[in-house]
């Protein structure tokens, strides 16, 4: 380390600082004979003191400052990266595994001599140290060298050992990974490259999600190697809860070549809600060597979504048509149609009811409104000649009708500005007004102050306040009421003006899917991040808890209890957060399971459930033959070479034939000011000091 001073003034200005010194002491002690006849030497050792002192004084004015220079020599760094996904392990039996640990620490021993040598796992994930366990889920070699690239690209990186058998199933090739390292990649080849007489899985293709009664393809991609003239089967299992499998699909397939693939598609049917379990494997050929990677396990969440929905009539009209046309564009709809004088069905089972001229001069059907309201099931009214104007104003308060249905007017629909339920496209609210007149009953419209207007009426040019479509929610049932019949022109008239039906699908569609959807309401909610996880993630669940106000607390302790298909329960309790809850489940085997989450606030307990399932990672089983070329490939695009395990006690010597991996010196100049050293002050009190106890002690004060 170099050290030196310097001055923020110029140098020469301290000889003006010795100066003052000396005339100070000079001042007080030359012509002073108080000490001088007590002891000759004494005088002079008390002005010699003082002009040290305000000589050093007067330097720290001239703000020195203190600069040094540290030199510091750092070693080369060498990252030493292992492979611990499951692949590795399958070309090595418990004596190659144990031999190839003493290789790598004899490795490790010998380059930490001369390097700093940095050591690393990966597979599911990049961790500091080397790990022999061989059980990771995948491989992942681009994010190993992403990370590397991230850590080391400022220092000095001399080269990387990466230690694999060449497979990767997750990320991007590590030949063509965007990140570059500029340092030598050596290459210790893993595993077996010998083509073994095997068929496989490879890739499994399909949708997490499905809707319950519909079709969904299943796409399987099947390899085989050495396995020519050999005839095999694709198969499909649903996994039941209990354990037992019930074939789905079956298909024959011929293998004509040594190196062979083939895709296969595969449709099953949706018939069972709830996250499903199946199981696709390939029929065994004779002589395989092994069958682990003849089957794969997926989960598909099929989804119960569909809503039934009655459009109830007083009487056969053209309306009844046109909306049940568009209704049945959306999947999830399941459209009944059915008349107040001979309805057959269960009014119970829909979720939701438009009720056409009802109630009727002829049907007041208060039976099935009672109904309706016990089971509070959203409703759209549609006025016509028929409705009962009396009625209807009683039995919903969203639109008062002063009107009688003898006569009518011909009325349009103009969109209300304000309207914010939900939003339409642009070009409703241009189009609209053109479009073919509906039939309203004459008299006056007045909408409840909660309700929210839609569509309001235009009387031939005259636009006016009356309400055409308007909604509201009265004892927390959604309730429309579109105050006038003859949408069927609408759809017509949108055709031959547009060529499509895209308005009005659009205008009914919003109108009822907002009528239809259901708000959660409930005091206690839980939630899981997601239906379907994989074997190495773990589970978070989310819960909330609503006091009366509908105001988030989370006060009381809140617990949660899984079980899964077996009946084995885990119990955990939730974690607060700011104002809601938190776990952190951890890690769960494959299978499915069901959750119930509890907790007791005012006195009541309230309860939550949900399913969740946990699918296998098997893509490591999938492919077991090692990939030295692409190990080749890797080492000479940044400058390095494969290496072998029996071949590592070389490694060494060849890093160190490396010209350019050398040890690199690290300067660093530190600046600070002289006047915070803290041994200046204590000088400065010594100093002073010493004059004070001197004269003190010679009676000079």
């Amino acid at each position: 380390m170099n050290t030196n001073i310097s001055f923020q003034y110029p140098a020469w200005f301290a000889i003006l600082c010795l100066l003052l010194g000396i005339g100070y002491a000079l001042a007080m002690y030359y012509k002073d004979k108080t000490f001088r006849e007590r002891s000759r030497w004494l005088n002079t050792l008390l002005g010699i003191v003082r002009a040290l002192a305000v000589t050093f004084l007067s330097l720290l004015l001239l703000s020195p400052l203190l600069k040094s220079l540290v030199t510091e020599t750092k070693k080369p760094i060498i990252v030493l990266a292992q492979d611990n996904s499951e692949s590795v392990l399958s070309a090595m039996n418990k004596e190659d595994s144990t031999r190839y640990r003493q290789q790598i620490d004899a490795l490790t021993e010998n380059l930490s001599e001369k390097y700093d040598l940095k050591t690393y796992s990966f597979g599911d994930e990049v961790r500091e140290g080397l790990e022999f366990s061989f059980t990771d889920k995948v491989s992942n070699t681009s994010e190993l060298l992403n990370e590397l690239y991230e850590m080391y690209s400022n220092q000095n990186l001399g080269a990387v050992v990466l230690a694999t058998d060449g497979i990767y199933n997750q990320g991007s090739n590590p030949v063509y990974a965007s990140t570059k390292l500029s340092v030598p990649v050596y290459s210790v080849a893993l595993g077996d490259t010998t083509l073994k007489r095997d068929i496989s899985i490879k890739k499994v293709y399909h949708n997490r999600i499905a809707y319950l009664g519909d079709k969904f393809s299943i796409q399987v991609d099947v390899s085989a190697r050495n396995c020519a003239g050999s005839r095999s089967k694709v198969k499909v299992y649903r996994i039941n809860d209990d354990g037992s499998d019930v074939k789905l699909k079956e298909e024959s397939f011929s293998i004509k070549s040594n190196d062979f693939f083939v895709t296969k598609e595969l449709i099953l049917e949706a018939d069972k809600s709830g996250v499903q379990r199946y199981r696709i494997s390939v029929s065994r050929v004779k002589n395989e060597i092994t069958g682990i990677n003849n089957r794969k396990d997926i989960f598909i969440d099929i989804l119960d979504a569909r809503q039934k929905i009655l459009i109830l009539a007083d009487a056969p009209h053209p309306d009844i048509s046109a909306l049940k046309q568009t209704m049945e564009q959306n999947k999830n709809y399941e459209i009944g149609v059915g008349y107040a004088g001979s309805l057959k069905s269960n009014i119970a089972g829909y979720d939701f009811v438009v009720l056409h001229q009802l109630p009727s001069t002829k049907n007041n059907i208060s039976s099935i409104l009672k109904e309706l309201d016990s089971r509070k099931t959203p409703r759209l009214f549609i006025v016509g000649n028929q409705t009962n104007i009396a009625e209807l104003n009683k039995v919903q308060s969203v639109l008062n009708f002063k009107a009688n249905t003898k006569n009518n007017n011909d009325v349009t629909g103009i969109v209300e500005d304000g309207f914010n339920l939900f939003t339409l496209e642009d070009n409703i609210a241009k189009e609209l007004p053109k479009f073919a007149p509906l039939t309203a009953p004459f008299g006056e419209f007045t909408a409840s102050p909660d309700a929210n207007v839609l569509l309001q009426q235009k009387i031939g040019s005259v636009e006016t306040k009356y309400p055409l479509l308007v909604f509201g929610e009265e004892r927390d049932i959604k309730t429309g009421v579109l105050a006038a019949e003859g949408v069927w022109k609408w759809r017509i008239f949108d055709y031959l003006q547009h060529k499509n039906y895209d308005i009005f699908d659009e205008l009914m569609n919003k109108s009822i899917q907002y009528l239809t959807v259901k708000e959660d309401k409930r005091k206690f909610r839980t939630s899981v991040s997601k239906n379907i996880f994989d074997e190495n993630e773990a589970i978070f669940f989310d819960a909330e808890l609503y006091n009366e106000s509908y105001e988030l607390i989370n006060e009381p302790d809140a617990s949660l209890i899984i079980t899964d298909s077996k009946g084995k329960d885990y119990n955990f309790t939730f974690s607060k957060t700011n104002r809601a809850y938190t776990l952190n489940a951890g890690y769960f085997p494959v299978g499915n399971y069901t959750y119930k989450a509890r907790i007791t606030t005012q006195g009541k307990e309230l309860k939550s459930s949900g399913k969740f399932s946990v699918q296998p990672i098997e893509l490591e089983l999938f492919e077991t033959t090692a990939d030295h070329g692409l190990l080749r490939l890797l080492s000479e695009q940044y400058g390095g070479e494969v290496i072998y395990p029996d071949s590592l006690k070389a490694l060494p010597r060849i890093i160190n034939a490396k010209a350019d991996i050398q040890p690199v010196l690290y300067s660093t100049s530190k600046t600070r000011s002289i006047i915070n050293l803290k041994w200046i002050f204590w000088v400065l009190l010594g100093l002073l000091g010493i004059e004070w106890f001197l004269r003190k002690f010679y009676g000079g004060y």
